[in-house]
């Protein structure tokens, strides 16, 4: 099986973290001490080569801190500056889903209307069972179109709106629509889709008509088919500890993802989706099935977050809506790197103690295989792993590796790939991916009846992973 990429990562998160304030936020941020314990932490992500990016933090909508580090090109010396634009990710999630509840609101959509009403070449189960309203909430059982063989091969021009239809059709849904939960790229392209079929005009315009422009959005770009200027360049390292860029990863933006946009833009946006009237009102606010949670955090000192992120980009919006107190990080780094320098700085301002920032999981385990060898990982996995998206399953970092190995071409990589993945599967059993990435490893160094017994053990798991049901085939 292909290796599996993080973008929820390619992610809008729209999760709830649950922390109680102790004082009024404002009074640290305006503390004149604040600046200073800011900077000291980002540093330290810094002197890792971890961070690059913009900082801001508000209160009630203006800007306290605002600062910008390291390089939006590396090649060519070009810094950032608090006006770089980002690959925001999955954070335009949040567009798709406030153009949709505006819609139902004026009567044009309903949160019961199904796939069929709008798209009515899906499979019959999909077309007949899934809804707007589990599209919304990540609840219709579609997965992630990124994940099908192919895709990182086809050509910019080839990702049309029109094929990642075709590609979504293709996904088999993962568990009966309404009964489960699962992050999805694929439920917000097929919004976008319904509000251009509702409509009668393109998702990219409903966007802008609706909220970039009467925000007076105007440093966002929505599709960035023209080069976008004072861009920021996204970086990596690899396992191995090589930097490189992630232009090879870019792909038209959707409604799932993949606009640009600047920390004072976002600002703006995020100030009408949590506290204005310019985007809902509050009946059209209150269809969020989040809201009455939200509800809580106001009062309870929480944070609402939104993130959004793939390798070598990742933006984050921390809302403390008790305070009103916002923190967008957005860095043209490896995830989760902006999640946790705004976590840090969100910890400070409760005058909490923050820990030292860690090499991403990946690395930590590859250096660790390296020089320690494989019961090394197997001990300390747990404590190797704390610097990777707490959203993904931790079986992804010793896949990542197992295949940075397997396709080395190095006969002891390949070798001591097998054995990154048969941990996988002692500390992962239930994951059929796991296995199936086993049975790929050891066909590939020649043990065939291994990898069909893995293979099996994938579909035992998940009959429908297609990844194993053809490779079966050919092993028989």
């Amino acid at each position: 099986m292909v290796m599996r990429w993080m973008v929820n990562s390619l992610i809008l998160s729209l999760m709830v973290l649950k922390l109680v304030a102790q004082t009024n936020l404002s009074e640290r941020l305006h503390d004149p001490s604040f600046p200073g314990k800011a900077q000291a932490q980002i540093q330290k992500y810094i002197d890792l080569d971890l961070f690059s990016g913009v900082v801001l933090i508000a209160d009630h909508g203006v800007p306290v801190y605002h600062q910008a580090f390291g390089m939006a090109d590396r090649a060519n010396q070009i810094p950032i500056t608090t006006s770089t634009r980002f690959n925001i990710g999955s954070m335009n999630k949040a567009f798709t889903k406030v153009v949709i509840l505006q819609l139902v609101s004026e009567g044009v959509l309903r949160l019961e209307d199904t796939l069929g009403k709008f798209l009515p070449d899906f499979p019959a189960e999909a077309r007949t069972k899934v809804t707007v309203n589990q599209l919304l909430n990540h609840r219709s059982g579609f997965g992630d179109y990124h994940q099908l063989e192919g895709y990182w091969d086809m050509p910019w021009e080839e990702k049309t709106p029109e094929k990642l239809l075709d590609m979504a059709s293709q996904l088999p849904l993962m568990f009966e629509p309404g009964t489960d939960q699962a992050y999805s790229n694929a439920g917000y392209v097929l919004l976008g889709a319904i509000a251009e079929k509702a409509t009668g005009q393109s998702y990219f315009d409903l966007v802008h008509r609706r909220i970039t422009e009467p925000l007076g959005m105007v440093d966002t770009y929505l599709q960035h088919q023209n080069p976008v200027p004072d861009r920021a360049i996204g970086y990596l390292y690899s396992m191995r500890g090589n930097l490189e860029d992630n232009e090879y990863l870019k792909e038209p933006a959707t409604a799932a993802g993949g606009s640009y946009s600047t920390v004072a833009d976002m600002l703006t946006f995020f100030q009408a989706y949590y506290y204005g009237k310019q985007l809902w009102d509050d009946a059209t606010r209150q269809m969020d099935e989040r809201y009455s949670y939200l509800q809580t955090l106001r009062s309870s000192g929480g944070a609402s977050v939104v993130a959004g992120g793939f390798e070598g980009s990742n933006t984050v919006c921390y809302a403390q809506l008790k305070d009103q107190i916002t923190i967008l990080v957005f860095a043209n780094m490896d995830e989760p790197v902006a999640e946790n320098v705004g976590l840090d700085l969100l910890n400070i301002l409760r005058g909490k103690e923050v820990k030292p920032p860690e090499l991403p999981a990946v690395r930590a385990v590859y250096r660790t295989l390296v020089d320690q060898g494989i019961d090394a990982v197997r001990d300390q996995f747990g404590e190797l792993t704390q610097n990777f998206p707490p959203d993904d399953s931790k079986d992804m970092v010793l896949n990542q590796v197992g295949y940075n190995l397997l396709y080395s071409d190095n006969p002891a990589e390949q070798a001591t790939a097998v054995n990154v993945f048969r941990l996988n599967t002692e500390l992962f059993p239930n994951v059929a991916n796991g296995w199936d990435s086993l049975g790929e490893a050891l066909l590939k160094t020649g043990d065939r009846e291994g990898a069909r017994k893995a293979y099996q053990r994938a579909l035992d798991i998940n009959p429908d992973l297609a990844t194993a049901v053809q490779a079966l085939k050919k092993l028989r």
